[in-house]
């Protein structure tokens, strides 16, 4: 069976390690291009941590720098969540690594341009690193199978009442994302929030292998070390929906996001019931497979050395 090729661009971040994991040693995915974006932590950080990331399995995966900041806004970050570094918890090994001085937006556009086949983008953080290869080199949709994106919610949100932190740290750079044409896979809130991680099996990673010890130190420090009561793997969904997508419901639904909103910028507007008479421009992930969801990471995570 031959391989997905695929670009993951991300701002790790703890659920994005094992997001990061799963891209790398799913045996269905071939991960040509891992590039970073503020979010979580400053990109300075992200890229960091995307870096001893790989080092940490003694991987050569390209790596490239993305965007500082959003389009237009100041950054906010969620170092409450995920540590001052992004990744607290674990004390990884030096390297001698570096990003290329190369912006991610180019970046992701010369390796669409060198694949033969078009490429499956997969976002885990902000969006925009695709909003800027999008501005910049339109052409390119023709090169993207799809994008598989975590973010954004057919419900609440989880950084302000109704916005999704991916989608609400940079609102423009998703709303251009979304008015595309690009073929979306959203896994938003309504799935990642089900996506959990028994609290039986996280006491158990780090007798699985030093991928399940280290994640399981960086979980320790993830959302205050709330192992007891189970984690929700956010952005591992995206990786999932590649592998497993019958794990996953999906409704064909317009979505808008919301830029001026006082209250509700950065929130996404799905339309579930076609109510405002607008082609769908998203397959949205509203329900998933719990038991075999978990079953899938079991796997995938015992892959990784």
């Amino acid at each position: 069976m031959s391989r997905l090729p695929i670009i993951l661009d991300t701002d790790p971040g703890i659920d994005d390690a094992v997001a990061l994991a799963a891209a790398l040693f799913s045996p269905a995915l071939d991960l040509q291009l891992i590039t970073t974006v503020a979010g979580n932590v400053s990109v300075e950080k992200t890229t960091r941590n995307a870096l001893q990331l790989l080092h940490f399995w003694q991987r050569d995966v390209p790596l490239a720098k993305g965007a500082a900041t959003p389009l237009v806004r100041p950054l906010r970050d969620a170092a409450c969540v995920h540590g001052e570094s992004g990744m607290e918890g674990y004390n990884f090994v030096a390297h001698d690594r570096l990003a290329p001085d190369i912006p991610a937006f180019q970046a992701i556009y010369h390796c669409l341009l060198a694949s033969k086949t078009p490429v499956t983008l997969v976002t885990i953080g902000p969006l925009t690193n695709i909003a800027l290869l999008l501005t910049h080199y339109p052409d390119c949709v023709t090169r993207i199978k799809r994008l598989v994106m975590m973010g954004g919610s057919a419900g609440r949100g989880n950084f302000t009442p109704n916005a999704e932190f991916n989608i609400a740290i940079d609102p423009e750079a998703a709303a251009r994302v979304f008015q595309s044409g690009l073929e979306i896979i959203m896994c938003g809130l309504d799935v990642t929030n089900k996506a959990m991680l028994t609290p039986e099996y996280l006491a158990a990673l780090p007798t699985l292998n030093r991928t399940g010890a280290m994640l399981h130190a960086l979980f320790s420090h993830y959302r205050s070390g709330s192992l007891s009561t189970g984690l929700r793997m956010h952005d591992l969904c995206a990786i999932a929906w590649l592998v497993k997508p019958e794990l996953f419901t999906l409704k064909p639904c317009f979505v808008a996001v919301e830029t001026q909103g006082e209250y509700t910028s950065g929130a996404t507007v799905v339309d579930l019931e076609g109510r405002l008479n607008q082609p769908a421009n998203a397959q949205v992930a509203l329900e998933i497979d719990v038991p075999a969801f978990q079953q899938w990471v079991a796997q995938t995570l015992a892959l990784a050395p």
